[in-house]
C-alpha cells in the first residue's frame, strides 16, 4: 500500500508513526511533514492548501490512500477534488466538513436532528450579541463561527467578560473572518470527553474516548489552546457511555447528513460534556483530534492502515479494532508565549536521549535543518506520549522522558496525572 499523509503537526506524526508499522505498507509520504515525520516518511514540498497539487502528486505517484490530518483542507473540499480524479482519501466532503468549519451550521444541524447540545442563538452584530449576553447574566460560551485553530471558543463567567469576548471576536476580529458571526450558548457543567469514531455511511467504529487539556496553565487556568496534553482512555467513561454516544450522537449525525445529501465518510470527533442530563455535544471535528490522537494510537493494536483502507473502500464493518490494556498520557511541550505569538528557530536538544522503551516523541512544530539539527517551528512543538498499566504510571513515564528534552522557552503542564485523578474522584 502506498500512503500519503497530509499535514505537518503532532497528529500527522502520530498517523505516520502508526501507519509505518503496517506490514502492508510499500511507500509512505507526508506533505509537507515536519522534523519528525521526515524520519519515517518522505517529505513532499506541498502545502495543505494546495488541493490540486496534492491530488496531482497522488495520481502521479500511484498513491493508494491519502489520509488528511488538519481541518482546513477538508473544509476547502479536498475530498471532492480527489473524488473527481478517482483517488481514495480518508475524510468527508467539503459540505459534510461544515460540521466543523461552521459552528452555526453544526448547531442548527443538531437542532434539526435532535442531537443533544446546549441551547444557543446566532448573531451577526456585536451589540445584539451583547444584549443577549446581558439577558443571560454572562455565564455563556462565545464561539466564532468559522475555523480558528481551536482557539475560537471563549468560556465566560460574568457579563463584562462575555461582552469583552464578543468584542474580541466580532469587533477586534481576533480570529479574522471566522468571527463575522458568533454562536452564544448556555454554559454547561460537567467533565469533558472526546470520542472519535471511524464512520462510513451508517457504519460507526468508535475509538477509545480521550481526555483533552485545553487550558494553557496548570489547574485548568489561562487561555484556551489547541491542547496541552491528552489521556486515553478517559477515566470517567466505559463501554455503556460509548454506546450511548454512538446511539444519541454518531448515528443521528450519519442519518441526518445522509438525509440532507451529504453522507459522511471519514473520522468524526465529538467533543462532549457529561452533564446531569447525559452527554451533550460541545463541538464536532471532522478529522483525528490533536493531541488526542497522540494518546489513542499508541494503544491501538490493530493495523491502522488496514482500518483506513477498509473505511475508504466502504468495508468498515470488516475486521476488528483491538486495543492494548492500560493507559497513555501525552504531554505537550510548547514554545514560550503559546497560544500567543511565539519565536521560532530555537534549537531542540535531548531528543535522542529519550529511551525508546519509555516514551515516543511526536513532533508538531519542528523543522529539521540540513545539518540534522531540529528547531522549533510553531506554538506546540512536541508531544511526549507514554504507556503504562494506569494513568499514574503512564504520566510518570511521560514526565520522566520530558526531562531529557530542552529548548529555550519550553512550556508545559505538569499536572496532567493529578487532574485525571481529581476528575476520577481520587484527587486531594
Amino acid at each position: 500500500m502506498r500512503v500519503l499523509v497530509v499535514g505537518n503537526g503532532g497528529r500527522e506524526h502520530a498517523l505516520v508513526w502508526k501507519i509505518a508499522q503496517s506490514p502492508q505498507l510499500e511507500k509512505l509520504w507526508c506533505a509537507p511533514g515536519n522534523g519528525g515525520t521526515a524520519l519515517q516518511a518522505e517529505s513532499v514540498a506541498l502545502g495543505t492548501d494546495d488541493l490540486e497539487g496534492l491530488a496531482e502528486f497522488a495520481a502521479r505517484s500511484g498513491v493508494d490512500l491519502t489520509v488528511v490530518g488538519p481541518e482546513a483542507p477538508l473544509a476547502a473540499g479536498i475530498r471532492d477534488v480527489f473524488d473527481a480524479r478517482g483517488l481514495r482519501l480518508v475524510g468527508p466532503s467539503g459540505r459534510a466538513a461544515a460540521l466543523e468549519a461552521s459552528k452555526v451550521f453544526a448547531k442548527e444541524f443538531m437542532a434539526r436532528h435532535g442531537i443533544p447540545t446546549a441551547a444557543f442563538r446566532v448573531f451577526d452584530h456585536p451589540e445584539e450579541a451583547k444584549r443577549w449576553v446581558r439577558h443571560l447574566g454572562g455565564r455563556v460560551v462565545v464561539k466564532a463561527d468559522g475555523l480558528a485553530a481551536g482557539k475560537g471558543v471563549l468560556v465566560c463567567s460574568a457579563v463584562e467578560e462575555a461582552e469583552t469576548a464578543v468584542d474580541r471576536v466580532m469587533a477586534e476580529k481576533a480570529f479574522g473572518r471566522a468571527g463575522e458571526r458568533v454562536v452564544i450558548e448556555e454554559r454547561l457543567e460537567g467533565p469533558e470527553v472526546s470520542v472519535l469514531a471511524l464512520v462510513s455511511g451508517e457504519t460507526v467504529r468508535p475509538l477509545l474516548p480521550a481526555m483533552d487539556f485545553k487550558r494553557a496553565g496548570e489547574n485548568d487556568t489561562g487561555p484556551n489552546t489547541g491542547g496541552m496534553g491528552s489521556v486515553a482512555p478517559h477515566p470517567l467513561t466505559d463501554r455503556r457511555l460509548v454506546e450511548e454516544v454512538e446511539r444519541t450522537v454518531f448515528r443521528p449525525v450519519c442519518r441526518g447528513l445522509a438525509a440532507e445529501g451529504h453522507a459522511y465518510e471519514g473520522v468524526l470527533y465529538a467533543g462532549l460534556m457529561l452533564t446531569a442530563a447525559g452527554p451533550q455535544v460541545l463541538e464536532f471535528n471532522c478529522r483525528f483530534g490533536d493531541p488526542e490522537t497522540q494518546a489513542i494510537l499508541p494503544l491501538l493494536r490493530s493495523d491502522l492502515a488496514d482500518l483506513l483502507w477498509n473505511l475508504a473502500e466502504g468495508r468498515l464493518e470488516e475486521g476488528t479494532v483491538e486495543w492494548r490494556a492500560g493507559a497513555c498520557v501525552c504531554v505537550v511541550l510548547a514554545s514560550g508565549g503559546y497560544p500567543g505569538p511565539v519565536e521560532k528557530g530555537k534549537v531542540i536538544s535531548g531528543l535522542d536521549d529519550v529511551p525508546e522503551d519509555r516514551a515516543v516523541v511526536f513532533h508538531a512544530g519542528t523543522l529539521r535543518r540540513g545539518d540534522g539539527s531540529v528547531v522549533t517551528d510553531g506554538g506546540r512543538v512536541l508531544g511526549v506520549s507514554a504507556l503504562g498499566p494506569d494513568v499514574a504510571s503512564a504520566a510518570e513515564r511521560a514526565y520522566s522522558a520530558v526531562e531529557c528534552i530542552r529548548f529555550e522557552g519550553l512550556e508545559l503542564r505538569r499536572d496532567l496525572g493529578d487532574r485525571v485523578a481529581q476528575a476520577s474522584g481520587r484527587g486531594r
